[in-house]
Formats: structure tokens, sequence, C-alpha cells
């Protein structure tokens, strides 16, 4: 697996679509039609704007110097078995693509034009790198899409995986867009692959423990909360996204509402956070992006709950035995 080091991580040189658009290796190969041969010759890796899906699906791609085409069964790994639909190709269009170039026609009397290939990179990068992962494994993903039990993420040129709902934060949320937008780019660590090589996620991991979390607070503070949910015997705030409090009843106040509470006591042992709510409101914030608190490429145990907590939130990646409990 190639891999490079960045910022405590470790991340596969098959990046999700969009890393490398604005790189400069990038744009010095779509320079001109003498670079692009450069890039046809050494079997560079570009990336560019898909601009139009044409009537019969072949995805047209701007190359800046010369119009690029993606022949319809070299978009994706499928189309042509048609375990892919041909939603995958019209989807891409205005966004940017990852692809090798195959060939460069120079008409007589017209435009040169490339053939490009994005099916080719993601045999690759399934070969070369997906098939090498295994569970605990922390990687690169990008968020494409987002369905009420989970979010599509790209994890190496527009190969996708799923990260589900519940596995997105110890916090419970009510839908995937109360974390993420489509486009945010996010870690995440290898949760399962079944036997046909497809690769499910995790994320809540990455987002420390009760302990880690807890020690960002004190009691006495007056902090931002998030209201999570209303129940008969208290209000669900959450702090961060893999800490949530339980404050007292309280009037007129809603999930998705803002709020300010007061942190009335820390308690490990049974990992309660207890609160009083000063004020809620309705506000739309910018999520804010994750802060992860491992910095490993990989792990292969992860437990939530404090040393000597009454209950036991743990996911063993060791023997993809995944506990699915949350506070």
């Amino acid at each position: 697996m190639a891999i490079n080091k960045l910022g405590g991580f470790y991340m596969s040189t098959y990046y999700p679509e969009g890393w490398i658009i604005d790189t400069p290796s990038n744009k010095y190969y779509l320079k001109n039609l003498q670079t692009l041969y450069d890039a046809f010759q050494t079997k560079k890796t570009l990336e560019a704007h898909a601009i139009v899906c044409d009537s019969t699906h072949n995805l047209i791609v701007d190359l800046g110097c010369i119009k690029g085409i993606i022949p319809r069964e070299e978009v994706a790994i499928g189309i042509l078995e048609g375990t892919t639909k041909d939603i995958a190709i019209i989807s891409k269009v205005n966004k940017p693509v990852l692809f090798k170039i195959t060939n460069i026609v120079s008409p007589v009397n017209e435009e040169p034009y490339a053939i490009l290939s994005r099916k080719i990179l993601q045999e690759e990068c399934i070969s070369n790198y997906i098939s090498g992962l295994k569970p605990g494994d922390i990687i690169d993903a990008k968020i494409t899409h987002i369905e009420a039990f989970g979010c599509f993420v790209d994890i190496g040129c527009g190969v996708a995986s799923l990260l589900p709902i519940d596995a997105i934060s110890v916090s419970r949320i009510s839908h995937p867009t109360d974390r993420f937008r489509v486009g945010d780019n996010i870690k995440a660590v290898v949760k399962s692959i079944d036997n046909l090589g497809r690769v499910c996620l995790s994320h809540k991991e990455l987002l420390g423990t009760w302990e880690e979390n807890a020690n960002l607070f004190e009691v006495g503070e007056t902090v931002a909360g998030v209201i999570r949910s209303i129940e008969n015997y208290g209000i669900f705030v959450e702090l961060t996204p893999n800490l949530a409090g339980l404050a007292e009843p309280k009037d007129n106040v809603f999930p998705g509402q803002q709020a300010s509470v007061f942190i009335k006591n820390l308690i490990p042992d049974k990992m309660k956070v207890k609160l009083i709510i000063v004020d809620s409101f309705d506000e739309i914030y910018k999520n804010s992006p994750p802060e992860y608190f491992v910095r490993d490429k990989h792990i292969d145990y992860w437990c939530y709950s404090p040393f000597n907590s009454e209950k036991l939130i743990e996911t063993d990646f060791s023997n993809q035995n995944i506990n699915l409990s949350f506070v």
C-alpha cells in the first residue's frame, strides 16, 4: 500500500476525488498539450471538472487546452456489467473526477482530444489500496451523498463506502446532516469488510473517550450545547459529538435548538453530565470540522467508558466484535 504521512495521519496516494485538482502538479500537467502528452506517457493520475454528460452517457471533461472524453463504460467499475447505474455518471457533472489518459487523438483538420478512464484508476485503487485494508485502519474519506440511514463516502478515486448513522458519533443525532455536509473531508475507521470487498466505516472511535471529552469542561462553567432529545425525565444536550448531558426539564425547549447550559456535575463512574439549561434558542450554525483524538493509522481496540464505569461501551476491531451501545 502506498502511503504518505500528513498531519499525524497516514494518507493513501489514492485520494478521494477533489483532493488533487488544485495541486501544483495537477495544474502543471493540465497546462498545455505537451504536458498532457507527458502525463499520458508516464501514466500520471490527473483530476479535472466533468462539464457534460452527453446523450449516450459519455462524460466530457474540461482539460483546459483540449477536451477529454471518458467513455460510458470507463466512468466507473460496474457500468458495463450493470451493477453500477448510469446515475453514477450523471451525478459527476460539475464535479472533479480523477482519471488517467489512455490516448490522445489528433484528427486531421480537427482539434485534438484525450480519451480518459476513471475505471482504470478505481481498479488500481481497489487492487493496490482498498484490498489491503483491514478493520481498525484509519483512512481519509469524503462525504459524497447523505441519506437518513448514513453517509456514502469516497474512500479513494470515487470508490464508495457507507458510514452508518449510528457509527458517526456517540451522541445521538436525528440525521447525518446534524454532523456533515456533502463535500466534507473526514477521517474514518474501517469497521468491517464483507466477502464482496465492500467497506463499512465508523467514525465515533476517533472523536475521543468519555474522559477525553469531559476533560474539556469544568463543573461550574456555562457552555454551548445543542438540544438533541426531549424525554419525560429530562433533556439531552450535546456538548461535543461524543459527549451529551442530561438537563432538568424546561418548558419551550425543542430538539435542534442551540443552548447555553450550566455544568452542575460530571460523574465518571456513571458517565453522566448533569446540566441546567440557562437559555435555548433557534439558530443554525455551520458544522465545525471534527476534532480527532486518535493520531495513529490503526487501532485494534477502543473503549469509550472510564475505567471504573458501570457501563461498558467499546469497539474491538481485532475480532470485528462491535458493541453498538450508546449513552
